[in-house]
């Protein structure tokens, strides 16, 4: 699935700048991914968390690092079970 095409499918509506939105979603999926091989690429908690950085007004926009770490944190809290 392209990113615009996930991003129409998340339904976003940025906050922070895109491509800094992009990265750090990227590299936070790609790490819980490696984690955790069994979850599709595609899974309902990708959305999730793209929503969730995206709501993270308070974060500086142009910082990609912190909003990945963010990222991680809050994919590796959902639960498994109700995605």
């Amino acid at each position: 699935m392209s990113w615009q095409r996930l991003g129409s499918v998340c339904g976003r509506n940025s906050m922070v700048d895109e491509v800094v939105l992009k990265n750090a979603t990227e590299t936070a999926w790609t790490v819980y991914r490696a984690r955790h091989p069994e979850v599709d690429a595609h899974d309902s908690r990708r959305c999730l968390l793209e929503r969730h950085l995206n709501g993270r007004s308070g974060v500086r926009e142009s910082d990609t690092e912190e909003l990945t770490g963010l990222g991680i944190a809050y994919v590796q809290r959902l639960p498994r079970d109700e995605c």
